[in-house]
């Protein structure tokens, strides 16, 4: 028999408000069938994520655990603030690695929100949080599990944002690159492309 491996480790990123509310959902299915569909979304619908969410706040809000078996999932999160950080995995995931992703995704926040995970912050920095849990986890698949490399995936300006900001557009800096752009077309046409 063929052990059940895979790299599709996490269900779902899940991050309530202290109220049960959701602030930013994220559940994953791989993008090919498994025998047995052991991997598959067990909440493909909204209405289904709804009821879990609900049923986890109720079942976590009281206590300060940071594992749980909930509806046949491991659930690792923990509480920041006035919010809650959850990592829904399957049923025979190894706990210690979903709970090094709740770190690593709580630290990463830290980080990047300057300190402030709080209910507000997760709101005005959406994006920026939405990155840092892309950055982490993709389709249920553990991308990155150190907080300082997350952060600074997400806070790095693209390449061209870079150059145009250094870009001098008087009319020397534009004689300069059109000197420049000539010299190298020259340069090419002599070597013959």
């Amino acid at each position: 028999m063929q052990p059940n491996i895979s790299l599709y480790t996490i269900n779902a990123v899940v991050i309530l408000d202290s109220d049960g509310r959701r602030l930013l959902a994220r559940y994953y299915s791989p993008p090919h069938e498994y025998p047995q569909h052991q991997f598959a979304n067990p909440y493909p619908g909204r209405k289904e994520q709804r009821t879990f969410e609900k049923g986890l706040f109720a079942k976590t809000h009281k206590f300060d655990t940071d594992i749980i078996l909930f509806d046949n999932r491991v659930v690792v999160y923990k509480k920041v603030a006035d919010v809650v950080i959850y990592i829904v995995g399957g049923l025979n995931e190894n706990e210690s690695m979903l709970y090094g992703v709740v770190l690593a995704l709580r630290e990463a926040l830290k980080l990047l929100l300057e300190d402030s995970v709080d209910k507000r912050t997760i709101v005005d920095s959406y994006d920026l949080v939405a990155l840092a849990v892309d950055e982490t986890v993709d389709d249920g698949i553990i991308l990155e599990t150190d907080p300082e490399a997350i952060a600074a995936r997400v806070s790095q300006l693209p390449a061209y944002e870079s150059s145009v900001q250094n870009l001098d557009l008087s009319e020397q800096g534009l004689m300069n690159a059109y000197q420049l752009a000539k010299g190298k077309l020259a340069e090419r046409l002599r070597q013959g492309f």
